[in-house]
């Protein structure tokens, strides 16, 4: 197909149009892109981008449905950086990964500068030797996948962390978990590991703690959280049973160790929805996740209760910085052949962070 070579608006007159006038352009310009346009759109982002989404998805599976189709040139990712990221190292060369706005990143995946990181493992490997593997969860940067993938460790999601903790326990007899400090103790946790056996490592302060006390980790959790998990905390699970009896609660595991204790259950993302879709009309839900995909799933499921765990948790700022003026944008300079937001990550980068990948798909 080929697009025409016209000159395209820029932000700041994209901005003041009214709501109809950026569906209709949002529209066409998907239609003048055809089958050489597929927009992805992750669960945590806003009611009025999602709905252009071709597909909908945690950042992986999106990735993934990507890397599946060959034929697509441009690809439009309605998430944050590190998944854009992702998508490029999975898609083809002649593939254009699409980032709306680059502004959209993650503050978990920022907690994890890959030269904190370098200086972590030398610490860390003085002192234990080559008893450790690590393992990063996928919200992270190219960088740092590209690091563990350097050290013989793989990538995990919030749905396989058992699993992917259960194969790095069979290599080495220690983990170096990044970067979000949650999701690895609640993982270690469920693998009946105490929580003494968990120490915490500080990138700020270059420094290894024992909160939980113990002195000999088996799990070495970077200091790093998700802003809008981290949020939900025991109280609220409290708060919302008194106020309403028998209510379920279920929460994300990048929430606090505490938090998901207290909860009627703890799963992925993916998990959460299934829960809520299966479950019997009359069913009443407390949701510890993004207000997005909770609010989404009340308004899909009426005929059960859903509400938020704590409705003062703001959506993920970052994930709303892709607004339809940025979708449309990105849509039309795409259509006119003049893409902008282009995310590429390097050769050798994309190499290491692959084999990473490949390692988690190999054991999922």
């Amino acid at each position: 197909m080929a697009f025409a070579q016209c000159p395209v608006p820029g932000m700041a007159e994209l901005s003041p149009l009214s709501s109809e006038e950026l569906d209709r352009r949002i529209v066409e310009a998907k239609r003048a892109l055809g089958d050489q346009l597929v927009i992805l759109g992750h669960h945590y982002q806003r009611d009025d981008v999602i709905r252009f989404a071709d597909y909908r998805g945690d950042s992986l599976q999106l990735s993934r449905i990507a890397a599946g189709l060959h034929d697509v040139r441009y690809i439009v990712f309605c998430g944050v950086h590190f998944m854009a990221e992702t998508a490029d190292i999975l898609t083809g060369d002649r593939q254009t990964v699409i980032l709306p706005d680059q502004n959209a990143g993650c503050s978990m995946a920022d907690m994890a500068e890959v030269q904190d990181v370098e200086e972590c493992w030398d610490m860390l490997t003085a002192r234990y030797g080559e008893t450790i593997l690590p393992v990063t969860y996928v919200n992270s940067s190219a960088a740092v996948k590209a690091f563990v993938g350097r050290h013989g460790g793989l990538t995990c999601t919030s749905s396989n962390a058992e699993r992917v903790f259960e194969y790095a326990f069979s290599i080495k007899p220690r983990i170096l978990f990044l970067p979000d400090q949650h999701l690895g103790r609640n993982t270690a946790v469920k693998l009946g590991i105490s929580l003494d056996a968990a120490a915490v490592y500080d990138p700020g302060e270059m420094e290894l703690s024992f909160p939980h006390g113990g002195n000999d980790p088996r799990v070495i959790l970077w200091k790093g959280h998700c802003s809008v998990h981290q949020r939900f905390e025991p109280g609220h699970v409290l708060a919302v049973r008194e106020k309403y009896p028998g209510i379920r609660v279920i929460v994300h595991p990048e929430c606090r160790y505490e938090t998901v204790q207290l909860a009627d259950e703890s799963g992925s993302t993916d998990y959460i929805i299934r829960a809520i879709r299966s479950a019997p009309p009359g069913t009443e839900w407390a949701v510890g996740t993004e207000h997005n995909l909770v609010h989404r799933l009340a308004a899909e499921h009426p005929e059960q209760r859903i509400i938020s765990l704590n409705e003062m948790v703001c959506p993920c700022l970052t994930m709303n910085r892709i607004d339809r003026p940025h979708l449309l944008d990105a849509l039309e300079h795409a259509a006119a052949g003049q893409p902008i937001g282009v995310i590429r990550v390097s050769e050798d980068t994309a190499r290491w962070a692959k084999l990473a990948i490949d390692r988690m798909l190999d054991v999922s």
